[in-house]
Parts: structure tokens; sequence; C-alpha cells
């Protein structure tokens, strides 16, 4: 695809310049842009958008972050902005910050990733990397339309663009550069000064994140953060979130036999563990799906006011279970934004021998079982580990502190087992901000002011995102903003981005940016 960016040093050069004045020039109270204003600059950026989502980003592949890395940097500083590469072990993280700030206005860092899920072309209707517009039929079949109705034809905010990362994260990104450019075009100055922090491993749980943070600690200061990223909630009107989650994994492996062993002569005879260990995580849970270990939940409350603010926010009663394909779902809490706020503990993987056409007549010497635990700010990880070892210990389980039993263990043990933690400084912290801080006020303003509908207010989204070194290293609150439309199939095939939420994402960016934090 050809390039759209300017890439002269003299042409980032007259922009930057272009920038400063035409910023400067206005000041005053919140600017929100018309929906055509919107439509006409969402246009203008749809050459890049498609340009960005044809740049594969697989955190696990340093060329095509540093190639990400680039085109962003350019992108930005053809805006007028000034970017710096931070080291991050081949990775780099990208740091913009527009210079025309203004005295006594306060500072925002604006947080995003310009990462991707990875991706599975044949679990794909078209190429991940190729992105394609598309509308449902009559009969709600998706049909792909021609790229060129993007520029010529009125945009139909039910049409939808396919890729990986449409939605999470690179959307937002261009979203961003496209209010910044119908601020330009309107004279308009932001009423913060702005600076920018895009992720390149958050895929991956931005192992290094809060490293970089603490490198950058001057660099980086502002009075909030702000994150772009997440699903609107369910009913696609404007939501704000207050607080995430942490993440931890936690590898439990149960020992048996030296290797693996015939399963006709050695069935009945010695123990298996693969059973073992399913019996063992049976003891974790119940069957309306709450933890069991002793004190999991200890410490955390939510009020009743918040309890009826989420029931009243919850999707209806079987309309998830419905999605889903599910009779029903766990009967943990009222609804499922209720369940979120409390610490869980699942399952991701089991791994024993082999399965199906595959299967030999043998039991496992080994069994193993990845389980998350997803954190509240009440229940930090150390104390988390602490909890599954001693119910483990509880059960009878010999907690091994090498990679395999010793001779002397395995004689003396008859239930062996190994738990290890795997756990990133940047998410495995849960957060949360009150809800009446001055972030939270002025985030709550900046959102409402294009459809003047009163946002969702989120006490805490369930999912993870690496925020903890904001509010460790940087030690500045931080809001949630999600722009995306509820049923984009991040992290799964066919992401899509809704061009209806592109849309009223410029608008609730350029407004964001025209409000005056006190």
């Amino acid at each position: 695809m050809t390039s759209v960016l300017p890439s002269s040093r003299f042409l980032r050069r007259h922009l930057f310049g272009l920038v400063c004045a035409t910023l400067a020039g206005t000041s005053g109270a919140q600017h929100v842009i018309s929906p055509s204003q919107a439509e006409q600059f969402a246009r203008q950026s749809f050459p890049a958008y498609l340009q960005f989502l044809s740049m594969p980003a697989d955190a696990a592949k340093p060329a095509d972050i540093q190639r990400n890395a680039a085109w962003l940097q350019e992108a930005f500083e053809a805006r007028g902005f000034r970017t710096q590469a931070l080291p991050n072990e081949g990775k780099p993280v990208v740091y913009a910050e527009l210079p025309a700030g203004q005295p006594g206005r306060k500072t925002v860092l604006f947080y995003m990733h310009f990462d991707a899920q990875p991706v599975t072309p044949s679990e794909w209707q078209t190429d991940p990397w190729t992105p394609t517009l598309r509308a449902r039929d009559a009969a709600g079949q998706w049909q792909t339309l021609p790229l060129s109705k993007l520029s010529t034809d009125p945009i139909d905010p039910e049409w939808r663009v396919f890729a990986r990362a449409a939605a999470d994260d690179k959307g937002p990104i261009i979203m961003f550069l496209a209010a910044i450019d119908a601020l330009k075009a309107a004279g308009q100055l932001p009423e913060v000064n702005i600076k920018l922090l895009l992720d390149s491993e958050e895929e991956k749980g931005s192992p290094r994140l809060h490293s970089v943070m603490a490198a950058h600690q001057a660099l980086l200061q502002s009075d909030g953060l702000i994150v772009y990223d997440g699903a609107m909630p369910a009913s696609n009107q404007p939501g704000v979130s207050f607080g995430n989650r942490g993440s931890i994994q936690l590898d439990l492996t149960m020992f048996g036999p030296l290797s693996a062993q015939h399963s006709g002569h050695q069935g009945n005879v010695i123990p298996n563990p693969a059973l073992g260990l399913s019996q063992l995580l049976a003891t974790m849970k119940d069957q309306d799906g709450r933890v069991v270990i002793p004190g999991f939940y200890e410490g955390v409350h939510i009020s009743e006011a918040d309890r009826q603010q989420m029931a009243q926010m919850a999707p209806p009663p079987g309309a998830l279970a419905k999605r889903l394909g599910l009779a029903r779902l766990t009967t943990f809490a009222a609804n499922p934004l209720e369940a979120v706020q409390y610490p869980s503990l699942d399952i991701l993987g089991l791994s024993a021998g082999q399965v199906g056409a595959k299967a030999a007549n043998a039991i496992p010497a080994t069994a193993v079982a990845s389980l998350n635990i997803r954190t509240v700010p009440e229940t930090p990880p150390a104390r988390m580990l602490g909890l599954v070892r001693q119910h483990l210990v509880d059960q009878g389980v010999h907690l091994i502190e090498g990679e395999v039993p010793t001779a002397q263990e395995r004689s003396q043990f008859s239930r062996l087992a190994r738990l290890t933690m795997l756990a990133y400084p940047s998410t495995s912290t849960a957060a949360r901000v009150p809800m009446d801080s001055p972030l939270a006020r002025w985030v709550l303003q900046g959102v409402k002011a294009p459809s003047r509908i009163e946002p969702e207010k989120v006490r805490m989204i369930g999912s993870t995102l690496p925020m903890s070194g904001a509010v460790d290293v940087l030690k500045m609150p931080y809001v949630v903003v999600p722009l995306v439309n509820a049923d984009n199939n991040q992290h799964g095939a066919d992401e899509n981005m809704r061009l209806g939420n592109y849309l009223e994402g410029v608008r609730t960016i350029a407004a964001m940016l025209t409000t005056r934090l006190p």
C-alpha cells in the first residue's frame, strides 16, 4: 500500500510550526466537534488507519514492533509532536508530546498500545492483516464492501473494518490523530498539556513497562493518566471505568511415576497424576463458581450503592449466556458486573499425556495445570499465592522446591507437586481510583459532552491493564475510557471496529482534550 505519511524533515518542521501556531491561537471552553466534522476528519484518517492495520504487530516479533513504532513516530511528528522511542529490549515503547503546552495547564498522559494478539489465519474469513470493510445484509450475514466507499460514500455507522488490532488497540490511536487534526483545523487550543505512551507489549502482559516507566519517570510525570483501551458497555453507550483487576498465573505440576507407565500393567496399581490433579483442582471451587480456598475473598467489600448501580448497568438476564451459547452463568454473584469486582480463579489449561487418536495406553508421569488468578486491590498477588499454597498443603500435598522431586521425596510423600507463579510487575497488581476524584470528574465531563448521555460508571473492569507502573512508579491516578464496540471480537477471529464507534471516539477524544482539568 502506498505510504500516506510525509517523510521529509522539512515537511515535519513546517507542520510542527503550523500546529504550534494554530493551537496557540485559540483558547476557551470545551470544544465539541459535530457529527459531520467527525465524519470529515475520520474519512481523512482512514488511509492511515488501513495502512497501520496492514502492518503485522505481534509483540513476539521485534521486527514487527520496530516497524510499527517507526510508523507511529512519523505520524505523530507530522502533527507537531516530539517523539522518542523508549528502549525496551528491541521492542520500543513510543513516547509523544505536543510541545505547544500552556503554563498553568494540567498535563495528562494518554496510554494506548499498538501491539496485537497473535493470529491463526485459518480461523479468519480473510487475511487478518488485510483490512476489509463489511456490512450486514438483510439476512444478517456479513458482506464485503469496496474500501473505496470509505472515501466516496456517506459513512454508515454500522459498517465495520475487519482486521487484527482494528479495535484493540490501533483504532483508538488513529482516532486520537483524527481528533488532533480536527482541533487544529478549528484553531482550537487543548485545555490540557498532552503526552502519550504507546505500549509495544500489552498483549504479552507488558512485562517490562514497569521498568520503562521507572527509567523515564521525569519524562512521563503528569497529573493523571487516561487509558484508551477495552470495549464499551454492552449497551454501546459511553462508559468510564475506574479500575481493573490484576493477573497472575500459577502453574501446578502433579508428579506420578518416574516415567509414563503401561495402563494395562499398572492401572489400579499406581496413582495417576492426571486424576490426582483433577481431584485437587476440584477442591478449589464449588459448583456455583465460588472459590472455597479459605480467605480468598477476605477484605473485599462492595457498598450497597455500588451493587445497585451495577444491577442497573448489567446486561439483561440471560443475554450474556445466550450470546456465549451457555445454559446459564455461574451463580457466584447477582450479575456479571458484580462478579468481576471479586478475585477469581480459573483453569487456563491442562496437560497430561495425549488425547484422541494420539492417546497412548500409558499413565502419564506428570500432569500440569495453569491457573489464572485475577486480583483486586484488597487481594495482592503474594497473599493469593500463599493462600493457594496453604490450601494444597491442607489437602495433603507436599510442595517441592526444585524442578523435580528428589529420590527421598518420592519415597516419603505420596502426593508431590510443584507450584510456581508467573507475574509481571505491570499487570499483577490491581488498582482502583475514587469515582469522585478531580481526574474522574474531568473524564466524565469530557466523555458526556458529545452525546449528552451520562456515562455508565464502572467501579472496576474484570480484565487487566498494565497500569501497576502508573500507580507504583509514577504515583498518578488513572481512568479507563473505552471507545470501541463491545462486540469487536478482540483477541478472537474476525476482530472488527464499528465505524459509528470510530466517529464518536474522535468526538470524545476532542471533547476531553478541550476540557479544563482543575
